[in-house]
């Protein structure tokens, strides 16, 4: 392990900001990661509760405050436990040498005597005792982390490594208001935000007359901002829907999501070469093949707009009291949101507080953030009332920022004997960073475009950092001599779009997978031998190995298709095989899949495997049945019908072996899985019927249709 301090220590030093030891005989560990349902409470307590040598039961982790915990950025990234995982260890291992020191102190014993039991400090020595909680007293630390210190061998972890119970579950299980959809505080207003009919439009026309006697319900407006409030929700929502009767929207047309690829190649506003993942300021010209290229093939993949879709509409709990605004909110990015929250408001920065409360689940930038403002905009009109407003089904649906659609363009050459020589990936996607950035004068939250004086959204620039937007996991995972790797920018879009879980690599990982697979056909070479030949990294070797050694047979009407990835091509390694039938009718119905992951160190197995299980489960979604429809009027997928999610009874059996290096470092899972899962459906379709899918989502249409042009 690195003996450079985490970057998060180094910005905040204070021990006393990262660990607590309350009188109580409690721990309070603090995070600037939140919890999104990738059980990242569960897994820094463990890390902690190992490095003190304390139960985890004693530990409460506090995330997300904004100004009270650490500053450590977006959860996003499957970035978590290597960030603040890192960061809480050391703090940890400080900590109890601090305490350690002053057993030594309080005991009259040497150093190397003392044993710890949770949280009592006995000598050997003497054997005298007291524990963590005589020794500190209630008392900060008062020390700044300056040093690396030492940490415990991972040979001697008893915690990390085992699964147990989630810490967060109890609390949801038992029903209790966990959801920030949940919260009650006395005096609460329900709030309903009336949104256009399409994204863009106006409002030119509205008429109250009469409208808040008659419904029991209060009006908000900034501009084309426009809400309702009411004592009771069920008010709400029927003043609402009744106000939305009285507005006159000016509609600006869309484009139609049947033509979005073409759309997108025309909007293509720059070109970047991609050199080991980063993107560089000379795409150059492909080289010629090189002597020996006996084959070559191409090929063209698709992904479309696509939806977080999350089972809980966004929603927020907004307070303005003493001349603080309060914001509880499922945000991803609580620090951000602060500072974002005072470039459109007329609040100091210091004026603004803001708590993060768990939605109902989300990887990426779904509307947490707007809700939060729209509820902040409502309570900052409704003086120390608390303020819940919640999104419906159609304005989620309507108004997320969905995953940008994106084409892949593959082109390869074969020697004779079945070898790569040369690799070309081009692609070409919209925006996929939109998430709220505090910047002067502008605004990534929805309800700033269309205030009174509106805060207008900044335009749209091609990430330059390694393997991050769309160009995420284009660098392939495999060694090639020759290789060109390019990516074409199309800015904003015809709807909006931001970061949904692994940004790009789902399309590029899609792609990779299915033409590593074409050209194994070509070859006439075993799909397992053809990835392995390419391979020169040992631990993506030994993931693939191990997903063909634990295989059963696959049944004789079943197809079966593989493919690997190394996330970020830094962070975890996974493979999956999966097993489907293909009915007549053309749908796909998944039987099974296992999947094999390199993690390096798992802090809690039974984690990491829900991470990987989860992350297959929505990738196969996205695969399948998933695609954001609209056309000029506007967005038609707005419910559950027009955007159909995968179902449990499609949810195939799924298996998940973790290969484990529990003396490494801890690497990002959660957003492994979603890459390699479209591929390995689409391999597997080709084995049982022999036909090539290339353009998500794989409806039964889209079968029929591609088995017709076979």
């Amino acid at each position: 392990m690195s003996k450079v301090l985490p970057a998060s220590v180094q910005q905040h030093p204070d021990l006393d900001r990262w660990i607590v030891v309350e009188p109580s005989g409690r721990i309070t560990i603090s995070t600037g990661k939140v919890e999104i349902g990738q059980g990242i409470k569960t897994a820094l307590t463990l890390i902690v509760a190992e490095e003190l040598d304390v139960a985890p039961s004693r530990i409460d982790v506090r995330s997300g405050e904004a100004g009270n915990t650490p500053d450590e950025g977006v959860t996003s990234g499957s970035l978590s436990v290597e960030v603040s995982g890192s960061a809480l260890r050391v703090a940890a291992a400080t900590a109890r040498r601090r305490l350690l020191e002053g057993a030594v102190r309080r005991l009259g014993v040497g150093f190397d005597t003392l044993h710890v039991e949770d949280g009592t400090v006995t000598s050997t020595q003497s054997n005298l005792d007291t524990d963590y909680w005589t020794l500190q007293a209630g008392q900060p630390f008062s020390h700044k982390i300056t040093a690396f210190p030492a940490l415990k061998d991972p040979n001697r972890y008893v915690l990390v490594g085992h699964s147990v119970s989630r810490v967060d579950l109890p609390a949801k299980l038992l029903g209790q208001a966990v959801f920030v959809h949940d919260l009650r505080p006395p005096n609460l207003l329900h709030a309903r935000v009336v949104r256009p009919p399409s994204p863009g439009a106006a409002l030119v026309e509205l008429r109250l007359d009469n409208f808040e006697s008659e419904y029991d319900a209060r009006v908000i407006r900034d501009g084309g901002f426009l809400a309702v409030t009411s004592v009771h929700e069920e008010d709400a929502v029927r003043a609402a829907a009744r106000l939305s009767e009285r507005c006159r929207w000016q509609v600006s047309d869309l484009a139609s999501s049947d033509t979005i690829h073409s759309e997108l190649r025309r909007r293509t506003s720059a070109t970047l070469r991609i050199v080991d993942g980063t993107p560089v300021d000379d795409h150059g010209e492909p080289r010629a093949l090189p002597p020996g290229a006996h084959t070559s093939l191409s090929a063209s993949y698709s992904r479309p707009y696509q939806m977080h879709a999350s089972l809980g509409p966004s929603a927020a709990l907004a307070h303005f009291s003493d001349a603080i605004l309060t914001v509880w909110t499922h945000s991803q990015a609580v620090e951000a949101l602060r500072g974002s929250l005072a470039d459109v408001l007329a609040l100091r920065f210091e004026q603004i507080r803001v708590v993060h409360q768990e939605g109902a689940g989300c990887y990426g930038h779904n509307g947490a953030d707007d809700a939060a403002l729209d509820a902040a905009l409502v309570a900052l009109a409704s003086p120390e009332c608390p303020v819940l407003l919640q999104w419906s089904r159609a304005d989620e649906h309507r108004y997320e920022p969905y995953a940008p659609a994106m084409v892949v363009d593959m082109g390869a050459s074969l020697d004779e004997s079945g070898w790569i020589l040369d690799w070309r990936h081009d692609l070409t996607s919209f925006s996929h960073a939109g998430r709220p950035v505090p910047v002067p004068n502008y605004s990534g939250l929805l309800a700033a475009w269309s205030l009174k004086s509106p805060v207008p959204a900044r335009a749209r620039q091609p990430s330059l950092s390694k393997e991050s937007g769309s160009h995420r996991n284009a660098e392939p995972i495999y060694s090639f001599s020759q290789k060109f790797i390019t990516k074409n920018f199309a800015g904003a879009g015809p709807v909006r779009s931001s970061s949904v879980r692994s940004l790009g690599g789902f399309a590029n990982v899609f792609a990779i997978e299915s033409f590593m697979d074409e050209l194994a056909a070509v070859a006439d070479a075993d799909v397992f031998e053809f990835r392995s030949r390419h391979l020169e990294d040992q631990r993506a070797t030994a993931v693939l190995e191990t997903l063909r050694d634990e295989l059963p047979d696959v049944a004789s009407d079943h197809g079966r298709g593989i493919a690997i990835a190394r996330y970020k091509n830094c962070q975890s390694y996974a493979a999956v095989a999966v097993d489907l039938v293909v009915r007549d009718t053309g749908e796909i119905v998944l039987k099974s899949a296992l999947i094999v992951a390199d993690a390096g160190c798992v802090i809690d197995p039974d984690g990491a495997r829900n991470q990987l299980e989860g992350a297959f489960i929505q990738a196969a979604s996205w695969t399948l049945l998933e695609a954001v429809k609209f056309d000029e009027s506007g967005i038609t997928s707005t419910d559950w019908e027009s955007y159909p999610i995968l179902r449990f009874d499609q949810i195939p059996d799924v298996r998940s072996i973790l290969l484990q290096h529990q003396d490494g470092k801890a690497m990002g899972i959660g957003e492994a899985m979603t890459g390699p899962t479209p591929a390995a459906i689409a391999n597997a379709v080709y084995d049982a019927i022999g036909v090539r899918l290339r353009h998500i989502p794989f409806t039964p249409t889209a079968v029929l249709e591609a088995a017709r042009g076979s």
